[in-house]
């Protein structure tokens, strides 16, 4: 890991260690939170299926190039 991330995140470990003000302690409890919040549990159920049916197409080879859908759609572009 760069030497350089490690100093900040000391640093940051000394900062934290002498804040008292609760209400940045609770500010950067969210913020850790939500970086442990999988993305997949925020999504709606429409998303899920859209993505689980790329999946299946791409799995069973049913793709198109980018080559042929550029050309399907350069009038527009």
């Amino acid at each position: 890991m760069d030497l350089s991330l490690e100093n900040k995140k000391i640093e940051l470990i000394q900062w934290l260690s002498t804040l008292n003000d609760k209400s940045l302690i609770d500010q950067l409890m969210k913020i850790r939170d939500k970086e442990k919040t999988d993305w997949w549990n925020e999504i709606s159920a429409a998303e899920k299926n859209s993505i689980e049916k790329g999946i299946q197409d791409a799995d069973n080879a049913k793709l198109t190039s980018h080559h042929k859908v550029k050309d399907i759609y350069e009038k527009w572009l």
